[in-house]
């Protein structure tokens, strides 16, 4: 695994900080590496499984727009904030316990908009998910800490 940068660290800190007050927190997602380019992020099976004991699919699809929304607002700068605006996945295996890992890495980077190719893969290296999301990029509005 490379090594992080300072401004990395925080961002996957402030992250990893999250409680149960944000989906990605509850379901225990955790980054391990942040940046425009590329971000990688891990997620626990266990608590995220559908009734057949198996990774849900649907947390597959947390994970990665997870993943890529954090590279695109890493992507868009400071000053700006984005929204997902497409997400589409493609279920290939299931997963049954450990932790999935997801790898989502900057397919375009534009002014406006910015798209990443999210792979998940199980402990064995073996591909679970392969997703795209895209995230429309806005600028602040003055005064709001946020978007509403």
């Amino acid at each position: 695994m490379p090594e992080l940068s300072a401004q990395q660290m925080e961002i996957a800190q402030a992250f990893n900080s999250q409680g149960s007050e944000t989906l990605a927190g509850r379901m225990g997602i955790k980054i391990i590496e942040a940046s425009a380019q590329r971000v990688v992020g891990t997620m626990p099976v266990d608590g995220n499984t559908q009734p057949y004991g198996i990774l849900h699919g649907g947390a597959s699809c947390v994970l990665a727009e997870s993943l890529g929304s954090l590279g695109s607002a890493l992507q868009a700068g400071p000053g700006r904030f984005t929204v997902g605006i497409e997400i589409n996945a493609t279920h290939h295996r299931a997963a049954r316990s450990g932790l999935v890992t997801g790898v989502a890495t900057l397919a375009h980077g534009g002014r406006t908009m910015s798209t990443f190719d999210i792979v998940i893969t199980d402990e064995d290296g073996k591909r679970v998910c392969t997703a795209r999301l895209s995230c429309l990029h806005r600028d602040a509005v003055p005064g709001e800490s946020r978007p509403s």
